[in-house]
């Protein structure tokens, strides 16, 4: 499994997991981001706040998995790479779209985070699942899987 390299700004550099090119990734765009070599689909990961979340996260095609967290919060630095392998593993089916909600207040109340970290899904923008709390990328997997299999 490969993993995002570099971040600037509207973009994010995401190294292919089936050929290892790298490929630079919009955090917004239509459809879902493929590897530019083998045309594989790419993790889509991406950083939101309050003036660009419905750009990032609302109007986006796949489902969105959104990891509201605070840097100050242990257990969010534990689950944030289980989410990465996540995004990598269901790759063109769902999009990650992390918000520090220090930085980003609106959101927070918005969303009514009590706790961090703060995990919901999101189809077009609305919430179709919400789960609170640190696990394990197998536990995150399932959370979605189920949930995704339940929308059908």
């Amino acid at each position: 499994m490969s993993a995002v390299t570099t971040s600037t700004g509207t973009s994010t550099t995401v190294v292919c997991d089936h050929c290892g090119r790298k490929n630079r990734v919009p955090a917004a765009a239509a459809g879902t981001p493929r590897c530019g070599n083998c045309a594989s689909p790419l993790a889509w990961i991406a950083d939101a706040g309050d003036a660009d979340f419905a750009e990032v996260a609302e109007q986006a095609q796949p489902y969105v998995v959104v990891d509201l967290w605070a840097t100050w919060c242990g257990p969010c630095r534990m689950v944030s790479p289980a989410l990465e392998q996540v995004a990598h593993e269901l790759a063109g089916r769902v999009k990650l779209v992390k918000v520090d909600i220090d930085q980003n207040p609106r959101l927070a109340q918005r969303f009514q985070v009590q706790a961090v970290p703060t995990l919901l899904l999101l189809d077009k923008g609305e919430v179709i699942a919400r789960k609170t709390g640190a696990a394990p990328a197998p536990a995150l997997r399932q959370w979605v899987e189920e949930t995704l299999a339940a929308r059908r």
